[in-house]
């Protein structure tokens, strides 16, 4: 029997848990499906809900599992960021499966960067990227008996020493409706929907219809899904919504692409499966200023999107032409406004603290913010995630410690212009803003005054990475 497992406990992350919107562990769910295809017995963990390590103790002591794949969900942000913690958590549980007797691999985010730290722990194998395929493969391996795993694509294997070896890269997935729905059944529905409608009144829950991001942001990683985009057709899209709809029966969607919908073609197509099923599901998806484009925000609208995320980052386009975004203010101003006119929340992500970021940048995303006025926004500060050139210009600053402690941390890890108590200070304030509808000018005026006592002493210019 394989135990397939994932990390991310609500009740190790306050923040999270304060704001009590858990999604299901979808691409661990995903994976526990491709397992039972291929005649697998498969149980899982789900950590969501989880008091904390021992209950991964209980289970592996009632299972008893031969082997423990412990994937990641990848369709999550908070997988991508890989936190002090979540990390610790996941070395534990490989220690803690291997003291039982389990072989064990790991997939996500984090041990694709860095496989040595998880096979040191007692890994049998990492799978590096998209997961479940190679993990199929290794699972038939392992049922065999078979322990030769190099012939295995996509893998990285215990080496000589503290030094992990590579096996031969494996493709990508290009026919995503080939994949079977997500193994619902697994996880408690009743305990997300009783979290879910105590705080806010109805259940979400999540799918996800492509797999990549072909857009080149510099401080964005992509380790597990590539620079590619591949989708689901519109069709399989819509089917799947009337399955969830049939069996778990959530009041809203929120779909976890990085980039719901390339085109607007795709998002028509889209719309019209919709209102042939009948589907009557409100959602929630992640999009681009450039590409919502008037055609593009109808579908939407006739899909029934009620809220859509736009990566805004900065109201400078200095900054944003520095992160290679390839938008204008102008595309976020028009985007923004579209989206409302059709009665759709139009939501941005912003993003502090990019290298060469001063004092008038950050005026100018307030300004920005306080003029086209977002339903509401999500504030971050620049988090070098390896495999970016964003990490590669910061990294000779970057100390011992290279990650949050948890998603509230929100550190600055390199010398930006201004010291982490400073950007909470400006978040706090741009997100009171938005909640109030009110511009606090004097507010604003000590804030500058503020950040000269918080300047860095050397801060990472944009000349550096140009």
């Amino acid at each position: 029997m394989i135990l397939v497992a994932h990390s991310y406990f609500l009740n190790h992350d306050p923040k999270q848990r304060a704001r009590m919107t858990p999604y299901s562990p979808l691409g661990t769910l995903i994976a526990a499906a491709c397992l039972r295809r291929r005649g697998h017995e498969v149980a899982l963990f789900d950590a969501t809900f989880a008091r904390g390590l021992n209950d991964f103790e209980t289970l592996l002591k009632t299972a008893q599992p031969e082997t423990v794949a412990i994937m990641e969900d990848n369709f999550n942000f908070l997988t991508k960021m890989c936190t002090v913690r979540r990390r610790e958590d996941t070395l534990a549980m490989v220690a803690r499966a291997k003291q039982h007797g389990c072989r064990v691999t790991v997939n996500g985010p984090d041990s694709t960067d860095q496989p040595a730290l998880y096979l040191a722990a007692g890994a049998d194998a990492v799978i590096l990227g998209e997961g479940e395929a190679a993990l199929a493969e290794l699972a038939d391996h392992w049922s065999r008996g078979d322990a030769r795993l190099d012939e295995i694509a996509g893998l990285s294997l215990p080496g000589l020493g503290n030094h992990a070896r590579k096996t031969r890269p494996r493709a990508q997935l290009r026919d995503l409706d080939a994949l079977p729905y997500p193994a619902w059944d697994l996880v408690d529905a009743a305990a997300y929907r009783t979290a879910w409608t105590a705080s806010h009144g109805r259940l979400s829950w999540n799918m996800a219809t492509s797999r990549g991001c072909p857009y080149t942001c510099n401080w964005c990683a992509k380790p597990s899904f590539g620079r590619g985009y591949q989708q689901r057709s519109a069709a399989s899209v819509a089917q799947e919504m009337l399955h969830l709809k049939q069996t778990v029966a959530p009041d809203h969607v929120w779909f976890a692409d990085d980039i719901f919908g390339l085109t607007a073609e795709w998002l028509q197509e889209f719309a019209a499966e919709v209102k042939r099923l009948g589907i009557e599901l409100p959602f929630l998806m992640q999009s681009r200023a450039n590409l919502m484009r008037a055609d593009a925000v109808d579908a939407l609208a006739e899909a029934g999107a009620e809220e859509v995320w736009l990566g805004v980052e900065s109201g400078s386009q200095k900054i944003l032409d520095a992160m290679e975004k390839n938008i204008t203010v102008a595309m976020v101003r028009e985007a923004t406004r579209a989206l409302k006119s059709r009665g759709i929340r139009a939501c941005w992500f912003i993003q502090l603290g990019y290298p060469g970021e001063s004092w008038d940048d950050l005026t100018l995303t307030r300004n920005l913010i306080g003029e086209e006025r977002p339903d509401d926004i999500g504030v971050s500060v620049a988090y070098p995630l390896p495999g970016t050139r964003f990490h590669d210009l910061v990294q000779a600053q970057l100390g011992p410690r290279h990650n949050w402690q948890d998603s509230d941390d929100l550190a600055m890890l390199f010398q930006g212009t201004f010291q982490t108590e400073f950007y909470r200070l400006v978040r706090d304030l741009l997100h009171d803003e938005v909640r109030s509808g009110a511009r606090n000018d004097c507010r604003w005026a000590l804030l500058g005054r503020e950040g000269v006592k918080h300047r860095s002493e050397r801060p990472v210019t944009l000349a550096t990475g140009s």
